[in-house]
Formats: structure tokens, sequence, C-alpha cells
């Protein structure tokens, strides 16, 4: 009798919380939980689709480091290039612009965010139709004709099939596209920054807009700065559709826009093994988390 009541006043003070969070732990479990345990549990075994999962332990580890020449050679070598350049570049580009855009009046503010916005919802799209138009390899396409016409090049390139040109159209366009839900978050930040906190900095010394920005600025929407970071990393590494999309083929030509996601998409899709893609994308379940994990280190508040 003693318990029940404990239980109904621990309801009584506490259930309506647990009840709105109750969907969310839901969705959370079914799309989040069940599928990381699921994929690191077949990446112990061989699973063709076909057979029922075969426990291999941890083979498949084993010969992703040691026999899978393409991924030590061409996939993880262009991940770290692209990452490097993409991530923290289109990081730093989305700040400066929402800085910027931030010192507008509020209409122009919003209409050039909604125009630099509007690429990271229009990706897919602006790839085939902007893009692989731009970059035709064609003399009809714009580059080639452009170039032609200037008498540049005495040829149409193949920009897109070219191993020398396609992994460098394909940070332009990363970057290109990188004003996403980070840079909105920025922006949105921005603009509350207590104003008093630039009137105490002048009298201590800072004299110029790029000390308030690295010492006011900055430190003043830390959680801003860490969404905006988390977003960057996650969209960095989950965008290997753009050298597939720009190309026309998975693998990439002579793999030079080959990325993690499109070596699991080449295993676990048109390889059907299933176990060593699920093993790759444990690897880049962890570079995410890690690279995450130093987001929250430089930006998480103290507190």
């Amino acid at each position: 009798m003693q318990s029940r009541s404990a239980w109904q006043r621990w309801w009584s003070r506490e259930g309506s919380a647990y009840a709105f969070v109750s969907g969310y732990a839901l969705l959370f479990i079914v799309f989040i939980v069940v599928p990381v345990a699921a994929a690191t549990a077949l990446s112990f075994t061989f699973f063709d689709s076909i057979q029922p999962p075969r426990f291999i332990g941890l083979r498949n580890y084993i010969a992703l480091a040691t026999q899978d020449d393409i991924f030590m050679r061409y996939v993880l070598p262009n991940t770290i290039k692209f990452s490097v350049i993409v991530g923290p570049g289109g990081y730093a580009l989305a700040f400066t612009l929402a800085w910027v855009l931030a010192q507008l009046p509020k209409v122009p503010r919003t209409i050039f965010a909604l125009i630099l916005y509007s690429p990271s919802m229009t990706t897919g799209v602006a790839m085939a139709v902007v893009w692989r138009t731009l970059f035709s390899g064609d003399q009809t396409g714009y580059l080639n004709s452009f170039l032609l016409s200037l008498g540049l090049i005495e040829a149409p390139i193949q920009w897109l099939q070219s191993p020398d040109y396609l992994m460098t159209i394909m940070i332009v366009v990363m970057l290109w596209s990188s004003m996403g839900i980070g840079f909105l978050a920025m922006l949105a930040g921005i603009p509350e920054v207590n104003k008093e906190l630039y009137e105490a900095a002048s009298l201590d010394g800072v004299s110029n807009r790029l000390q308030e920005i690295f010492y006011i600025t900055i430190p003043s929407m830390k959680p801003q700065m860490l969404f905006g970071a988390v977003m960057a990393i996650v969209a960095t590494f989950q965008a290997g559709a753009i050298g597939v999309t720009l190309s026309g083929s998975n693998p990439t030509p002579q793999y030079a826009g080959q990325l993690i996601v499109n070596h699991i998409e080449d295993y676990g899709l048109l390889r059907y093994e299933m176990g060593y893609a699920a093993a790759v994308s444990v690897v880049l379940l962890l570079m995410v988390l890690f690279f995450a994990r130093v987001a929250n280190r430089l930006f998480a508040s103290k507190d």
C-alpha cells in the first residue's frame, strides 16, 4: 500500500515530464538506437542479404584495415581531404556571412539570408541542373564554352570524369551549399549578444571588429557555435552523394571522388556485402562522434 502511494506521489510530481519526453524517446530508440545497434551487430557477421548472418568476429574490421586497398589508397585520403577543407571552411564561411548579414537592417538581412540558405535546400536539383550543365564535358557546357571562346583551351575538358578536377568541383559545390541550419542558428545568435558587452570591451582596450568577434561575439554564442559545428561535421561526412551525382557513377572515375559514404553504398547496395558495409559504417560513426566530441570541448558551456 505504501509503495502504491509512493508511486502515485512520484507520478503526480514527475509523470507529466516523462509523458512529454516519451514520444521523443520512442522515436529516438526506434530510429537511432535500434539501427546503430543492428549495424554494430551486423559488422561482426558475414551477411549477403540472402543467407542468414554468420558471425565472423573482427574479420570485417581486419579486412578493412589490412586488405581493402581502395579504402586505404583512395577512400580514406579523399574523405580526410574533403572533410578538412569543407568542414572548417564551410563553418568559417557560414559564420562570416552570418556576421556580415547581422550588421544589416532586418528586411535586407532576411532577404539575403533566404538567398544564401536556399542552396542547402536545393542541392540535389542544383547539381543536376546547374552544376552538371556548368561542368558538362562537351563544348556546350558553360565552362568549356567560355574557355573555348577565349582560346584558353583547344578541346572540351571532361571536368566531371577527370580525377584531376572532380574532387575540387565537389569541394566547391559543398562550400556553395554549406549555408544550412547552422548558418541560420549563427545568424539568429549574433544579434542577441548583449550590446553592453561591446561597450565594456571598448573600455578595456578592444579597439576593432576582429577583436570584438573573438573576445565577445563567439564566447557569447557558444550554443549556436556548437550547434553549427555539429551540423557541419554531420553534413561533411554524409556528403557522399555529391561525387556520385556529379560524375554519374559509383564508384566515381578512378575513385577520385570516392568518400566513405560511397564506399558503404558500393559494398552494401551494389555488392550486397552487408556485414562489411556495416563495419565501414561503424567506423564512419566513430569518426563523426570523435569530431563532435572535439567540437563539444571547444564550444560547450563550462556550466
